[in-house]
């Protein structure tokens, strides 16, 4: 690979790295062709961006880019692929999914956000973190909840209602 070859990786990665808040950089070593087409695939399905480099075009893509990306640049040893997510828990979510079955894709570190996380030990934290849609969720339904059951209650309630006060008129 020549050196222009290389610089249009570098700055392809270094897109990808400020195009997406969440980032993942995982070992798919020992897949199978089949395996790794298999995770391709589903990746794809997720909206989840996966890509393979070497461990020095994707550090020199990290350098670019500058900050967040020490501690991960740590975890370029061996072989490694980088997944690329609008969403932060979906690729921790297709890891698990995917290692029921195989022994691979292992994580070595994450940017979610502005945090960062080292290890595969991170993975169920990182599948159990609640993407922005899910908050979302969870305090429309919080604030929905007490007006739920005032309503609940006074249509529960005996004697309430139009009906009740023209029977007690008569």
């Amino acid at each position: 690979m020549n050196r222009d070859e290389k610089k249009i990786i570098i700055d392809d990665i270094a897109e990808k790295l400020g195009q997406y808040p969440n980032i993942y950089v995982t070992d798919i070593s020992t897949l199978t062709v089949e395996k790794t087409n298999d995770l391709r695939r589903q990746c794809f399905n997720r909206g989840i961006e996966i890509r393979v480099a070497k461990n020095t075009l994707i550090e020199k893509a990290m350098l670019q880019k500058g900050a967040n990306f020490e501690e991960l640049i740590g975890t370029l040893k061996g072989s490694t692929a980088l997944m690329f997510s609008e969403i932060g828990n979906v690729p921790a979510k297709l890891i698990k999914e995917f290692r029921r079955k195989n022994e691979r894709p292992i994580l070595k570190g994450a940017l979610i956000g502005e945090d960062t996380y080292v290890g595969d030990n991170q993975i169920d934290t990182l599948a159990n973190i609640k993407s922005r849609e899910e908050l979302i969720g969870d305090i429309i339904g919080m604030l929905q909840a007490p007006a739920r059951n005032i309503i609940s209650a006074l249509q529960n309630r005996e004697g309430f209602g139009p009906e009740s006060e023209t029977e007690s008129a008569e």
